[in-house]
């Protein structure tokens, strides 16, 4: 990256606000978020936040997009890329002592490239899956219950809420059990207990709902492979008990096809940059369609 380039790029995300734009458009990247969702979730003004769309598009941070008649910002991976580079390579003259600690391995693996193959290594449990929304009673829910079945051993599902509810919603249990799983061990938690000393080391975190990918969260331990799938919550849907119980077939319809799309990736012979590719293409893919 050229440096007066850097320059200017760094000078946008020095102003709080900026940053914390260019923040949340990462944690929702490759996928674009409407400037009302963006102002809302952190608090802005929407002519604040248009300032702060402008300065960033014109920095080559961030990109807009129109969708029918909606507008979408989303993070440019490739300006990021390169900032990111420019920061390591650079500036940073690629130090071990600066790199190191930042490219540690990954979990329960022995150190490798940025672009060696995903493996579980010689775990018996595969990959450890962690699906996040907000109240943790029916997407993440539909979405641990799926992964379990439909891996097939090769995968341990968790779930969690950011702000959980205390119950699971009977709409997404009579869903579950007409589709033959077992709701047994089912319950809501909240994220905090998958942050603590002695947890389990995700391999991969998938936020499925937009509330849950707009909150703060310290970076994961193991550098997982994340992602976004998010869907609409089929909690808010109106009418009749019949209609409320489509919402939630339908969204379970919905999680079912991503994750048989995952299952079936051929993780083996994947990078991480292929996997995280893969990844993103299944949520945008599934969230075009939908």
């Amino acid at each position: 990256m050229e440096q007066t380039r850097a320059a200017q790029a760094f000078t946008m995300l020095g102003h709080p606000g900026r940053l914390a734009v260019f923040r949340l458009l990462m944690r929702f990247a490759p996928q674009g978020v409407r400037p009302t969702e963006i102002a809302q979730a952190l608090g802005l003004k929407q002519n604040t936040l248009s300032h702060h769309l402008a300065d960033l598009t014109v920095a080559g941070l961030v990109q807009a997009t129109r969708q029918g008649r909606s507008l979408f910002y989303s993070a440019d991976l490739d300006t990021a890329e390169d900032l990111i580079g420019y920061l390591a390579l650079d500036v940073g003259r690629a130090r071990p002592d600066l790199l190191a600690p930042v490219l540690s391995p990954q979990k329960d693996a022995a150190p490798m490239s940025p672009m060696s193959p995903m493996s579980p290594t010689s775990r018996d449990t595969g990959f450890d899956v962690l699906f996040i929304c907000s109240g943790n009673s029916a997407r993440s829910i539909f979405a641990e219950a799926l992964l379990r079945d439909l891996g097939k051993g090769r995968f341990q599902a968790f779930s969690a809420g950011t702000r959980p509810n205390t119950e699971l919603n009977p709409f997404a249990l009579d869903v579950l059990t007409r589709n033959g799983h077992d709701i047994s061990g089912l319950r809501s938690k909240h994220v905090s207990e998958f942050q603590q000393p002695g947890s389990v080391v995700m391999d991969f975190v998938f936020t499925v709902c937009d509330t849950a990918a707009a909150e703060e969260c310290p970076p994961w331990p193991g550098q997982p492979i994340t992602g976004h799938w998010g869907l609409p919550d089929p909690v808010k849907a109106t009418g009749t008990d019949a209609e409320k119980a489509l919402a939630f077939a339908q969204t379970y319809a919905a999680l079912r096809h991503r994750i048989t799309a995952f299952v079936e990736l051929p993780f083996a012979s994947l990078s991480r940059m292929s996997l995280q590719s893969h990844v993103d293409a299944i949520g945008t893919d599934h969230a075009a369609k939908g």
